[in-house]
């Protein structure tokens, strides 16, 4: 696994965005109606296999950029991401890194179906009061080749 804050590629990929939580917020997510997450930190595990790859997908989550059409676009408008990790595995790891977050020490689906309303996931947005280390995330996602980028926000 390399450790560099190197950006993504323009290929495809998956992706796990940190968003650090300082008190309760209450969103408005569409079909799932109002959430209600809690101070903490949040990972969320997403995938992005269209055009623009990983680094398209990346750069309108950090930014914001673009009407919100995923759950995590609503999260963002309130919190900014803090970390990104990625592989450019060409299977989609998504489901597998919501799993794998989920068997983690002190994981919780943060809210029922949040970013997996099209599959059998309990959540792709995990909870933890405490943040996981990165040397944690390392030993988890690390055979997946993922690269830790930590974006300069």
């Amino acid at each position: 696994m390399s450790q560099g804050a190197e950006p993504p590629g323009r290929f495809p990929g998956t992706y796990l965005l940190r968003f650090d939580l300082r008190e309760t917020l209450h969103l408005d997510i569409g079909r799932l109606g109002e959430v209600q997450l809690f101070p903490g930190t949040l990972y969320y595990a997403g995938s992005a296999f269209g055009p623009g790859g990983v680094a398209a997908r990346v750069n309108r989550h950090v930014t914001g950029c673009g009407k919100p059409h995923w759950h995590v676009d609503r999260l963002r408008a309130a919190v900014p991401v803090s970390e990104v990790w990625y592989s450019h595995a060409s299977q989609r790891l998504e489901h597998a890194w919501a799993g794998r977050l989920l068997a983690m020490s002190g994981a919780q689906p943060a809210f029922p179906g949040f970013g997996s309303s099209d599959c059998r996931c309990p959540a792709h947005l995990v909870h933890f009061v405490r943040a996981a280390s990165r040397r944690q995330l390392a030993a988890e996602f690390g055979d997946d080749d993922a690269v830790r980028w930590v974006p300069g926000l």
